[in-house]
């Protein structure tokens, strides 16, 4: 089993028949549990069903495309984390997925909950969540969206910026407010995953180097600012990571720092926070960690750190996002054209377009992600046949599934179902070619309810305001 990352090949070869780890299932309709939430099954009739709702009536209901979203795998992978890190603070990571439900959902579910934005703050709050329990993150928070956190008393600001502090600093005096910080540094991590998604080197726009020393000059002027009380160090090395290799090399430098600053001021900071990034499935190739493991793992790297430099086990936070809604959600769509194409080379490729695309999820297009697709609405007793899952979108690159076997009988009207698509792909979901995105809709004991409506042309219209 090898470890599938996002980093792809943007530019295959095309006479390739697919990539290596890539071969036909036996069972055309077989699903692979690693890839789907707990519920899902297919019915007799052959219908793929989440949560004891067959996709065609959804379908019916909510029309197409469509993102279902299963409520009690949700809960299910939020209480893993919760029970393996027991102890740890385990913030949900608001950006892979976030909606008013999902916020009261992890309130409920006991977990903290971490944005990056004013918009993602308002979102949180107006669904329910404990501010106390809410950790404020941006690289360039501006001055309205820190008073909004500030005003509403959130858990922890994480800075990232002397600018930033600043400007804390000045909204601190103004208001008498005190604001609970911690310094984002980058502890020059190399995490094995896509450039665009490795965030804990030195060459991007995250947090202080701890290298050229601005950590510490960050963490001295937190620490003795009056407006501030300075709770820890926060680092965070990337995401869809899947072994703790990573995470033991940014212990080791954040705890490095921390006894640093222990020796320089004579204080010992109480928290630490190794942020998020956990891998899941996209396809058969992908093999993840599961919360136990991360949990085995990352605390022996803790606590053996904090025993080679004589200082106590810091409180402990990690930030799962995608690992925790990334498999909850599928999303469905229909099949509109069918057609096979020669390549260089002899072979043949069967182009599969459905009524979405890039606008509602770009991850393929942006950094060559890879999915995994079945048929939805029935079983096939065909042979599968290799195919690229395409959009309706203007663009050569809108592809959602780069290579998957479907039946050979796969035709317009039918549909077909992606995996996995609970992060990232409604957050970055756009209007591009003026689609409407999605309805979100959660599935629970049975029953459908929207958590984001359908977007409709009065939508647009609304904000278009040119004549």
């Amino acid at each position: 089993m090898t470890h599938m990352h996002v980093a792809g090949s943007i530019h295959a070869d095309v006479s390739a028949p697919g990539p290596q780890w890539l071969t036909e299932p036996k069972d055309i309709n077989a699903l692979n549990p690693s890839l789907w939430s707990c519920s899902v099954a297919r019915d007799a009739s052959g219908r793929l069903t989440v949560g004891g709702v067959d996709v065609v009536s959804a379908l019916e209901r909510e029309g197409s495309p469509l993102y279902l979203f299963d409520e009690e795998d949700f809960r299910r992978r939020a209480r893993e984390f919760r029970t393996a890190f027991g102890g740890w603070k385990v913030f949900y990571a608001g950006k892979a997925m976030l909606t008013r439900t999902i916020a009261r959902l992890v309130m409920e579910e006991g977990l903290h909950l971490d944005v990056c934005s004013g918009g993602e703050l308002q979102v949180a709050l107006t669904g329910g969540m404990d501010p106390t329990r809410i950790g404020m993150h941006g690289n360039n928070k501006t001055t309205d969206e820190l008073e909004l956190a500030l005003s509403n008393n959130v858990g922890c600001i994480i800075v990232d910026s002397l600018d930033e502090i600043a400007r804390i600093e000045q909204l601190c005096r103004a208001h008498g407010y005190r604001a609970r910080v911690m310094v984002r540094v980058t502890p020059g991590v190399e995490a094995h995953t896509h450039e665009y998604i490795a965030t804990a080197h030195e060459d991007q726009k995250f947090g202080f180097s701890i290298a050229n020393g601005q950590a510490m000059v960050a963490m001295v002027r937190c620490h003795y600012s009056p407006s501030m009380q300075l709770l820890g160090v926060h680092s965070h090395i990337g995401s869809q990571i899947f072994d703790t290799g990573g995470f033991e090399v940014a212990a080791l430098r954040t705890m490095k720092l921390m006894s640093q600053f222990t020796d320089a001021t004579g204080v010992h900071l109480p928290e630490l926070d190794l942020g998020g990034g956990f891998g899941v499935a996209y396809t058969s190739a992908d093999s993840p960690a599961s919360p136990d493991d991360l949990a085995t793992g990352l605390r022996d790297i803790v606590e053996h750190e904090a025993r080679a430099h004589g200082m106590a086990v810091p409180a402990m936070s990690i930030e799962p996002g995608r690992a925790i809604v990334g498999p909850t959600t599928m999303a469905v769509y229909t099949v509109g054209t069918v057609k096979t194409v020669d390549l260089d080379g002899g072979g043949q490729r069967v182009y599969v377009s459905v009524d979405g695309g890039m606008s509602d999820n770009i991850r393929p297009a942006l950094y060559a992600a890879e999915y995994s697709a079945v048929l939805a609405n029935r079983c096939s007793n065909e042979t599968g046949v290799l195919c690229r899952v395409v959009g309706k979108h203007c663009e050569g690159g809108d592809i959602l599934v780069r290579d998957v076997f479907l039946p050979s009988d796969i035709a317009p009207g039918d549909l077909i179902a992606v995996p996995t698509m609970g992060a990232y792909s409604r957050e970055m979901a756009s209007n591009y070619n003026h689609a409407l995105r999605p309805a979100v809709v959660r599935v629970h004991e049975g029953q459908l309810s929207p958590m984001i409506r359908r977007e409709t042309m009065d939508d647009l219209f609304r904000l278009d305001v040119g004549r």
